[in-house]
C-alpha cells in the first residue's frame, strides 16, 4: 500500500518550509490541499509539479473512500492545509483516523506552526499550556470561556480579524480586565506584530487600529 504524509506548510514566509517537506511534495503521487490555489503558489515557487486535489471541511466525507482507495492501490499522498499543520484547527482528522483504522502507513513531518512562536513571544510560562484553537462560534462558547478563565496554565487561542474584538470583550468580562494577554498576528509575514498588556489595554489598541490578519492569543494562567 501507499503512505499518507502530513506535511506542514509555511504560515507566511515561503522559506519556512523544510527541505524534507519539499522532497515529499515533489515525490508523492498526489497532494490533498485545503485550497489548491494557495497550495499551487507554494508548489510553483519550488518548481513542484505534483497533481493537487481538493480536500477541505466541505468535501472530506465525500472524498474519503476515494482517497483510501488510492492509498490502498499503492499511491503515496501528501496532505497539506492552507498554512501550518494539517489536522490542527484544519481538516485532516477524519482521514487520519480512517488511514490508521485501515492499517495504512502514515508519517507526520515537523514544520512551521503559529502556536509556538506566539507562545514563546508572550513571555508567559511555557512549561505547561493548553491549546484550544478556535472557540465555538455559538453553542457552548460562554461555558468554554468560563472554563478557560479558571486555567492556571497559559491558554492559546486562534481568532479571525472579524471576531477578535468580540473575543477580547469576552475575556474582559469573564477573565477580568487585569488578566495579561499577548496577541500575535501575521507571524513570519511583513506586518508581523505582537501586542502585550492586560486585556483592557489590548482591547483599546484594536479599537483604535483595525484588526487585520490571523491572530494567536495567549492568555496568562490564573495565579494561585
Amino acid at each position: 500500500m501507499g503512505k499518507l504524509y502530513l506535511v506542514p506548510t509555511p504560515i507566511g514566509n515561503l522559506k519556512d518550509i523544510t527541505l524534507r517537506a519539499i522532497d515529499v511534495l515533489a515525490q508523492v503521487d498526489f497532494i490533498l490541499a485545503e485550497d489548491t490555489r494557495k497550495t499551487n503558489i507554494l508548489l510553483k515557487h519550488y518548481e513542484i509539479n505534483t497533481i493537487t486535489k481538493s480536500y477541505h471541511i466541505y468535501n472530506e466525507h465525500k472524498v474519503l473512500d476515494e482517497i483510501i482507495n488510492l492509498l490502498i492501490s499503492d499511491k503515496n499522498i501528501a496532505l497539506v492545509s492552507d498554512s501550518g499543520f494539517p489536522c490542527i484547527s484544519d481538516p485532516g482528522f477524519l482521514l487520519v483516523r480512517e488511514v490508521i483504522r485501515k492499517g495504512i502507513d502514515i508519517e507526520s513531518l515537523p514544520g512551521a506552526s503559529s502556536i509556538f512562536p506566539a507562545l514563546t513571544l508572550s513571555g508567559f510560562p511555557t512549561t505547561n499550556f493548553v491549546f484550544e484553537g478556535f472557540l465555538p462560534k455559538k453553542k457552548g462558547r460562554n461555558k468554554k470561556v468560563l472554563q478557560l478563565s479558571k486555567q492556571t496554565r497559559t491558554v492559546i487561542l486562534f481568532e479571525s480579524p472579524h471576531r477578535i474584538i468580540k473575543l477580547l470583550n469576552e475575556i474582559k468580562d469573564i477573565f477580568g480586565i487585569e488578566r495579561n494577554i499577548s496577541i500575535s498576528r501575521e507571524i513570519s509575514k511583513i506586518f508581523e506584530e505582537t501586542i502585550r498588556g492586560n486585556v483592557n489595554e489590548c482591547l483599546s489598541h484594536f479599537e483604535k487600529n483595525e484588526p487585520k490578519g490571523e491572530f494567536v492569543i495567549c492568555i496568562e494562567g490564573l495565579k494561585n
